[in-house]
């Protein structure tokens, strides 16, 4: 088991963009599932003191699952599909390692944020399940690079995943506000960068992945970068 999740090592989190909780109010509900129960304990623990989660048994509507992993199993994507499918919840995934393969798994199935293991400390599981409740994406770096490079290797207007997109192009904001998307940035920083309203850029957000059918940032930023946009 990782440090990270040692319940001795725990630290209270510290203050952060992520300390907005947008649509939530004073608590975000939060279930936790994990393969292991010392697993799911240790997150438990992380957020146990924080005023700002509300820890639940069943995943709420609006709310965020977290599942922790070693790999992304069948057990976890059912899982998380589940959730946001039918629960209409956001998903967090803490996992050990991923394979180029489970990339559009991951945006195609709507799971917002990802959290290596070994870098779960309180404060980055804290971070990742307020972007996620937000409604933005939050993506190791690293892995956002892996996933860029591997759709250079794709031809524009292939199908992501399982799915194919209708034919419609990108306006020149939405390609701009993706394109930050896609290097990582939140709403708050997006709004900044192009002097938008953070209203503004949630409801650009909102129209493209509805007219595309998209299911959340990820997924939007996996298509811009299949159809070349970014």
């Amino acid at each position: 088991m990782p440090s990270s999740f040692d319940a001795g090592n725990l630290a209270k989190p510290r203050n952060s963009v992520y300390d907005s909780l947008a649509p939530f109010g004073p608590r975000v509900p939060v279930a936790v599932h994990a393969r292991d129960p010392i697993s799911r304990e240790g997150v438990l623990s992380a957020f146990k003191d924080d005023s700002r989660i509300e820890l639940c048994d069943e995943v709420s509507p609006g709310g965020v699952v977290l599942h922790v992993d070693h790999t992304f199993g069948r057990t976890a994507l059912t899982q998380l599909r589940r959730a946001v499918g039918e629960d209409r919840a956001q998903a967090v995934l803490v996992v050990e390692m991923l394979q180029d393969e489970d990339l559009y798994e991951i945006a195609s199935h709507g799971i917002s944020a990802v959290v290596w293991r070994h870098e779960a400390t309180p404060s980055r599981l804290t971070q990742a399940v307020l972007a996620a409740a937000r409604g933005d994406g939050d993506l190791p770096a690293d892995l956002l690079g892996r996933l860029i490079r591997q759709m250079g290797t794709k031809s524009p207007n292939a199908a992501v995943g399982n799915s194919s997109y209708p034919a419609q192009r990108l306006t020149p904001r939405e390609v701009d506000v993706m394109r930050l998307v896609a290097e990582g940035f939140g709403t708050v920083d997006i709004a900044a960068k192009l002097c938008y309203s953070e209203r503004t850029i949630k409801d650009i957000i909102h129209k493209l992945t509805t007219r595309l059918n998209l299911r959340n940032r990820a997924h939007a930023v996996a298509y811009a970068l299949r159809e070349g946009y970014i």
